[in-house]
């Protein structure tokens, strides 16, 4: 197949430090390439990639202090794409909802992988409007606040399978690693840590927009002496912190679409302990990879707990439902219905 993959510009293609949707693009793209696809990406220049990479800004917009206006580089960048469209047997965009105007006036196939929360208000009017544009979700909890939308299927991530080290033996600190947010509350990951007294590192990096938050919840509580804050990593830091580690905690406080930091962990056989929300009870097998928990307590409780879990369970759950592979072998299937169907047809009848 003639496939494009359209990522977001924030970040490049793979990310150089935290990125979920930019990262989970790259690991889809380079397995397509494997499987002898012929793939275009559209991405940051400063990507990484085996396909044919189309450089949509001269280098991911987060690390460009010269950037001033990142939208306009997304409209550009979908722009440019549209020119080329009949190059494609299908084009995969990750942007979100941003090509909906544009991909409806045009006789393209293509879908769209929705990688964000969906409970927004906001969002509701304009999935309305664009019901006819055909969607993919990370996993069925992602869906519920829009079950209307026209779903093709959930695929859930994958990450290569020789990417993590599995280790038998657990280290001796609790992990944290994404983003200080409200919602991923490191702060609970803090209590969690002083409550069984083990080490707790903190692998994160502070949005702009999370400052605030960070300077005012999350600061004052890193200077507790068994709290560790590493900073920002990138993937070649993410093996070994995850992989040492006793245990992963992800004491969320949102309804998370995914979660790729908890099948990360399993990836090295590092157990998950995770509060219920959003796709965690998908994602995560109760009693094998983790614990889902219900509140500090629950959470106190499943770390004491861990000894009774198997690292290789973790693992041979991971290689059995999270690898690049699977993800893409999910996609194909997809996009060959896709490049099939009636109404492509009708599209081309009426173009």
């Amino acid at each position: 197949m003639r496939i494009a993959q359209v990522a977001p510009l924030y970040e490049s293609v793979p990310p150089k430090y935290y990125g979920g949707t930019e990262r989970v693009v790259s690991y889809l793209t380079e397995e397509l390439v494997h499987q002898g696809h012929e793939v275009t990406l559209f991405a940051s220049g400063d990507s990484v990639t085996k396909a044919h990479l189309v450089a949509a800004s001269r280098r991911s917009l987060r690390l460009d202090k010269h950037c001033v206006d990142r939208l306009a580089h997304q409209i550009l960048m979908l722009e440019h794409v549209l020119q080329c469209a009949d190059e494609f047997d299908i084009i995969h965009f990750h942007v979100d909802y941003l090509h909906f105007p544009l991909s409806r006036r045009q006789p393209i196939t293509h879908v769209t992988t929705l990688h964000g929360r969906l409970d927004i208000p906001d969002l509701v009017p304009l999935y309305e409007e664009f019901r006819d544009m055909p969607v993919i979700s990370i996993s069925n909890g992602q869906r519920e606040p829009l079950t209307w939308a026209n779903w093709q299927a959930t695929v859930y991530h994958g990450v290569p399978a020789d990417m993590y080290r599995f280790r038998t033996e657990p280290g001796d600190y609790l992990a944290f690693l994404g983003r200080i947010s409200p919602e991923k509350r490191a702060d609970r990951a803090i209590e969690i840590a002083k409550r069984v007294q083990i080490p707790l590192k903190v692998a994160a990096k502070v949005d702009p927009v999370d400052k605030e938050y960070f300077e005012s919840v999350v600061e004052p509580l890193l200077c507790h002496p068994l709290v560790e804050f590493v900073g920002e990593i990138g993937d070649g830091e993410k093996d070994e912190f995850l992989g040492n580690a006793y245990a992963l905690l992800c004491p969320i406080d949102w309804p998370e679409p995914f979660g790729l930091v908890m099948i990360e962990a399993m990836a090295c056989g590092t157990p998950v302990i995770a509060y219920h929300g959003g796709a965690v009870s998908e994602v995560m097998e109760q009693g094998h990879t983790g614990f889902i928990v219900e509140g500090l307590e629950d959470a106190v409780e499943a770390v004491l707990r861990v000894p009774e879990l198997s690292r290789k369970r973790c693992r041979e759950i991971f290689e059995q439902r999270f690898t690049a592979t699977r993800m893409a072998h999910d996609y194909v299937q997809i996009y060959g219905r896709l490049i099939n169907s009636p109404h492509k047809e009708s599209l081309e009848a009426r173009a």
